[in-house]
């Protein structure tokens, strides 16, 4: 079996947040939206049937973690969850915080536009604000 390593473009377009006992918390480096990737650290997942039930089922547990975490530092007016993996095929969970008219709005926010990193200041700002309050 091979070991866990993330997908280039996850590491490129995302920034560590912290390890759960399941999944790496990544923060989506685009601050027009409150987005966090959840990935499970198991080599060669690509659906979440590859899991096997009880670690499905911490991987849902691990994913209403961080929405309400992600609630809790930067509201929002509704929740987008998705598994796609049509481009990235490594096993990821996007949990993304929305708010009426955001940059994608009413639309989904994969492939709107052009990301917009975070300023440096606010990127640290908010994977620290995120990783206090999933430390807890």
């Amino acid at each position: 079996m091979s070991e866990f390593a993330l997908d280039p473009r996850l590491a490129n377009d995302t920034r560590p947040v912290l390890s759960l006992a399941l999944c790496e918390v990544l923060l989506m480096n685009d601050a027009r939206f409150p987005w966090l990737v959840l990935v499970p650290r198991q080599a060669g997942l690509v659906e979440i049937c590859d899991l096997p039930p009880e670690r499905q089922a911490a991987l849902w547990q691990e994913v209403n973690q961080a929405a309400q975490v992600l609630r809790s530092v930067a509201p929002f007016d509704k929740l987008n969850l998705g598994a796609l993996g049509n481009i990235v095929r490594q096993l990821h969970v996007h949990v993304v915080g929305r708010r009426k008219g955001d940059a994608a709005w009413p639309g989904p926010v994969w492939g709107s536009g052009r990301a917009e990193p975070y300023a440096e200041d606010a990127l640290v700002a908010m994977t620290e604000r995120l990783r206090s309050a999933l430390a807890r």
